[in-house]
């Protein structure tokens, strides 16, 4: 729809100099009129404000590892409550990682800046195929790889299957969530996101024991 009400226009064909001495003429001058209005509420448009898409604030992030073979879970939390990445706390709040185990991996966001806090991972699930995680600088011994997928058949990471093998002693573990990656870019893997482009929502850092 146009919207020309930030360009009034008025318009007084009476007083107009032209001479219109035939009706056929006048009409002519008011399509002309007419055009040129719509022209011109067009144009004006385009000085209307735009508003960007706002981008997800996520503070806190929890990876919780669950044995497949049962025994307690491994639970990773980050919260960084004023997003500003100035005070925040990466660090295993129960159990440890076991070399030769297969775990089940769970992503959840959130945002604790409101109150009640808000669940972004509804938010990553809704918008799934402009999300995707990636698991890099990963601790030697350790493999992951996706358990979800987009509609269009592409990795989320939100679910994961972690294994460690018997080389298994522990390391940094960097976890990325890009918003709007090219999910089809070459070479990119579950370890790599450097041609997956993007805007980077979270990246945290855990050190694994």
């Amino acid at each position: 729809m146009l919207r020309l009400l930030k360009c009034p226009i008025f318009v007084d064909i009476k007083q107009s100099k032209m001479n219109l001495t035939t009706k056929s003429t006048k009409m002519k001058l008011e399509k002309l009129i007419i055009a040129f209005v719509l022209v011109l509420g067009v144009s004006c448009s385009k000085n209307d404000p735009i508003i960007p898409n706002e981008e997800e604030l996520i503070t806190t992030l929890t990876y919780t590892l669950t044995p497949t073979d049962g025994g307690d879970d491994v639970v990773l939390i980050y919260k960084d409550l004023d997003a500003e990445g100035t005070s925040f706390d990466a660090e295993i709040t129960n159990g440890t990682l076991e070399a030769n185990k297969t775990y089940s991996g769970v992503i959840t966001l959130s945002n604790e800046s409101e109150d009640p806090a808000e669940n972004m991972t509804e938010e990553v699930e809704e918008e799934a195929n402009d999300h995707q995680f990636f698991f890099i600088d990963i601790p030697t011994g350790f493999t992951i790889r996706y358990d979800d997928s987009d509609s269009d058949g592409n990795p989320i990471g939100l679910s994961t299957i972690v294994e460690t093998k018997d080389t298994y002693v522990g390391g940094d573990l960097t976890i990325i969530l890009k918003h709007e990656p090219n999910k089809f870019a070459e070479d990119i893997t579950i370890y790599d996101a450097t041609n997956a482009g993007g805007e980077t929502d979270i990246e945290v850092t855990f050190e694994m024991n």
